[in-house]
């Protein structure tokens, strides 16, 4: 079954990258099966609901013996479109913009940035982590000729729609929003925003309830 005829829904979408985290660490330790229970302690998940999210595109694990991790990490890769490598362009080389470029883990996710974009006269032309410095005025033109479907917006918020717009233009379907700014984008393109001081204003609250 092609991952693009399963439909998975939203919250078992947002833990199967948890499933595939503990996956790749048992291939690690050379585990050859895991249980449900073990998948659902290293992501925090009942073993229910992990039998349950992995039953959904036909895991079925064997009773005593648990899942096969290669053929689980296989299938996984599957549903997430991880074999294929998506590459992805960032706008924006500040320190967050920088703390992206430079993680490793997005590559074990298919996630390869091979272009950067700056409005700083300094930055434009050299190299940052072995990826090439374009000017934002060159964002259209280069992602036309790379045909890149990603990109990844860390620039200051008063310029976030506007860099989401040429983004469009040139083609993006999918967006991943670092920038504290709500942006606009048509129904065909995927947006995901990563709004950290919303995060941290949640964590601040239930730190706040537990106290009391």
């Amino acid at each position: 079954m092609h991952s693009d005829a399963i439909k998975v829904p939203k919250y078992t979408l947002k833990r199967l990258p948890l499933y595939y985290r503990c996956l790749r660490a048992c291939l690690d330790r050379q585990q050859e099966y895991v249980s449900s229970e073990q998948i659902g302690k290293a992501a925090q998940v009942n073993a229910v609901q992990v039998r349950k999210d992995l039953a959904l595109f036909g895991a079925m694990g064997t009773p005593g013996v648990g899942y096969c991790v290669a053929d689980l990490k296989a299938k996984l890769e599957e549903v997430l479109g991880l074999n294929n490598v998506n590459e992805a362009v960032l706008i924006g080389v500040g320190r967050l913009g920088r703390a992206i470029i430079d993680y490793p883990g997005f590559e074990r996710y298919g996630l390869h940035i091979v272009a950067l974009f700056d409005s700083n006269p300094d930055l434009i032309g050299t190299q940052v982590s072995g990826r090439p410095v374009f000017s934002v005025q060159e964002l259209l033109h280069i992602i036309r000729r790379l045909q890149i479907k990603v990109a990844i917006i860390t620039v200051p918020a008063e310029y976030a729609q506007s860099i989401a717009n040429v983004l469009v233009e040139a083609g993006i379907k999918a967006i991943w929003n670092f920038a504290p700014a709500v942006i606009e984008v048509p129904p065909h393109v995927v947006l995901r925003n990563e709004d950290l001081a919303a995060g941290l204003a949640t964590l601040f609250h239930y730190l706040a309830e537990r106290n009391e």
